[in-house]
């Protein structure tokens, strides 16, 4: 598919937005992910059907951000942690919370063959596709799923809900171990000259509250982003925090203590963007924030309205990258993204 994209990236530009250092020359792209669905209708190959190891794998996943104007390329690996599956889940798109336990308790914590700091995650992709950069461009690298949603993997929702009260030295345990392997990634890809900017996607809430109180987010997670933000700083790069759901409780907490530079996931009946922007706006730069509903049903007309709406509050200083409040998902047309993408482009 043509995209309305002519520009050459610069990532020095999405850098301006990330460290609030000077507004960029244009405004700058950013998304967590992309489904392989619509990469592979932007693309027009048969991406969603390839293996990581398909010869053509990265290099098209290169050039679908490339092609859409994107100055740094997102990307994520998971840990070098196997789980166990209770559920048949082939074909679908969810499964039950407790699908993938592992773990339930300090035993079977200390038995399980956890992967070496010096190797956490698989690192060979980011060289992969670093090596199809174009000059101006970077990766935007962390680890896939972050140390609470590893937790839930390995101990269930309901596991984790219990252990807290029932084996607390359990779930220090765990969130020790998954802190170890967390920042061991986050250091080594901050050592990456191909690197520009570390982030973490960790999803901690839904529609009213936080999935953990606020006191044991503090306890086990936080912490963990505050040393990974400051191994990025340490190396003179920003960090991206990409969570969903309703983080009001501790949004303090992650501006003033963990320092991010940046945050991403936002949805309209939480908070929207442009309601963050006027709260927070001042100390911490909001990315994306499009309401993905009404990417998928509005018209042309009402797509730019809307992304000029949004760009008036959010980029009136500009601290603000263009994208999706959450993702590009396989649902979401790729026509009206490419709209609202042709439309950013028109915004100085």
């Amino acid at each position: 598919m043509q995209s309305p994209v002519k520009r050459e990236p610069d990532f020095e530009q999405f850098l301006k937005v990330l460290t609030r250092t000077g507004r960029p020359s244009h405004l700058p792209l950013y998304e967590h992910i992309a489904s392989s669905g619509f990469i592979a209708r932007f693309t027009e190959t048969d991406f969603d059907k390839w293996p990581a190891d398909h010869p053509d794998y990265w290099r098209v996943y290169t050039e679908f951000w490339l092609g859409l104007g994107f100055d740094c390329v997102p990307i994520e690996i998971p840990l070098n942690c196997a789980l166990q599956h209770h559920e048949e889940t082939a074909g679908k798109l969810s499964h039950g919370s407790e699908a993938t336990v592992t773990l339930r308790n300090l035993e079977e914590l200390e038995a399980y063959p956890w992967p070496s700091t010096d190797a956490p995650i698989d690192f060979r992709p980011y060289e992969i596709v670093a090596s199809y950069l174009p000059d101006g461009a970077k990766l935007a690298a962390g680890v896939c799923a972050g140390p609470y949603e590893w937790a839930t993997n390995f101990a269930g929702v309901q596991g984790l809900a219990i252990a807290l009260y029932s084996d607390p030295d359990f779930v220090t345990a765990l969130f020790g171990k998954l802190g170890e392997l967390h920042t061991a990634a986050v250091r080594h890809l901050a050592t990456l000259d191909y690197v520009a900017v570390l982030r973490q996607g960790d999803d901690l809430g839904f529609k009213t509250s936080t999935f953990l109180s606020p006191d044991d987010l503090r306890k086990h997670v936080l912490p963990i982003y505050r040393e990974m933000a400051t191994i990025a700083h340490d190396a003179g790069k920003p960090f991206i925090l990409h969570s969903c759901g309703n983080l009001g409780a501790i949004y303090e907490d992650l501006i003033t203590d963990c320092r991010i530079d940046a945050k991403h996931s936002f949805e309209d009946v939480i908070l929207p963007v442009t309601a963050f922007k006027k709260q927070y706006g001042d100390r911490i730069t909001p990315l994306g924030g499009l309401d993905v509903d009404r990417i998928c049903r509005s018209s042309e007309p009402e797509l730019r309205k809307y992304v000029r709406e949004v760009a008036e509050v959010c980029f009136a200083d500009g601290y603000w990258a263009f994208g999706t409040g959450n993702s590009l998902t396989d649902y979401l047309p790729v026509e009206n993204y490419l709209i609202c993408v042709d439309e950013s482009l028109r915004i100085a």
